[in-house]
């Protein structure tokens, strides 16, 4: 069985600051990235106790080069760098068997949830998939169902889980932290959230072998709706060809190609940067 995670920083267990996520504090960074890689291997650990035998790790997180790759156990290919044409679903493809995501966070207009942001926090204050308020484990479920690859385990605080429950209803949901506001949150221990992990991966992948997991069913043509936080924004982003502004702030991309209505997000996620000041 072959096996692909995409990992993110926010949602693992023990990180509430910004400080812990990006090198501007080196001691605090070096910190989350060896939280981050904990609960990464654990995943790996648990997948491989369940029969899986090829595992890709997408490093999702900031300019996603987080991990040692060294320290990834069960010899797992890792897919590093900023500059990815489908970002946090690089190496994503109808090889998969299954998707793990793994310190996953809620979104910038949910509830509230450990740093929430939906992919740039500069620039988008919300994002709709057919009318419903999506983080990024919604926007990215768009790939995963273009694959038939279902959605097998979820990692991350209790915004996450809700939040993706609709695109991944059989999958193994971990929570390892309760937030109380957007920089505070009761953590887990991170070994007892490894071994969580480590269990819910193995369930995951044994579920996977059985048929026991579907695929993300979004309605066809999609519709993904989103919020900018300045007019400037909106219209940098029709700047991507099937973009259309609808209204002061906000764009509309739509297709019945979910993996094309993806792409042309992440072109938008990337060029209105210029207007967002990162």
């Amino acid at each position: 069985m072959k096996l692909w995670i995409s990992c993110d920083m926010e949602g693992v267990a023990g990180i509430v600051d910004w400080s812990q996520c990006t090198p501007d504090d080196s001691i605090a960074y070096a910190r989350g990235c060896a939280l981050m890689l904990g609960e990464v291997n654990a995943a790996i650990d648990g997948a491989l106790a369940a029969g899986a035998d090829e595992i890709v790790v997408n490093d999702s997180h900031g300019r996603m080069h987080n991990l040692d790759p060294a320290q990834l156990h069960g010899r797992a290919s890792y897919l590093a760098g900023r500059h990815k044409p489908l970002y946090m679903m690089q190496g994503l493809d109808d090889t998969v068997d299954a998707v793990f995501l793994v310190g996953y966070h809620g979104s910038i207009s949910g509830p509230p949830s450990t740093m929430s942001h939906t992919y740039n926090p500069e620039v988008f204050s919300a994002a709709r998939v057919n009318g419903q308020w999506v983080g990024e484990s919604g926007l990215n479920a768009l790939v995963t169902q273009h694959h038939r690859v279902p959605i097998a385990l979820v990692t991350g605080d209790q915004v996450t889980k809700a939040e993706a429950e609709p695109f991944a209803p059989d999958a193994e949901h971990v929570v390892v932290k309760e937030s109380i506001t957007r920089f505070s949150a009761l953590n887990l221990h991170p070994h007892e959230a490894r071994d969580r992990i480590r269990e819910a991966a193995k369930r995951a992948v044994e579920k996977v072998a059985a048929g026991a997991v579907a695929v993300a069913s979004v309605d066809s043509p999609v519709r993904l709706e989103l919020d900018t936080r300045t007019g400037d924004m909106a219209e940098v982003a029709t700047w991507v060809d099937g973009v259309e502004r609808t209204g002061e702030r906000t764009v509309l991309i739509t297709g019945d190609d979910l993996l094309g209505v993806f792409q042309r997000f992440v072109a938008v996620s990337y060029i209105t940067r210029q207007a967002g000041g990162r």
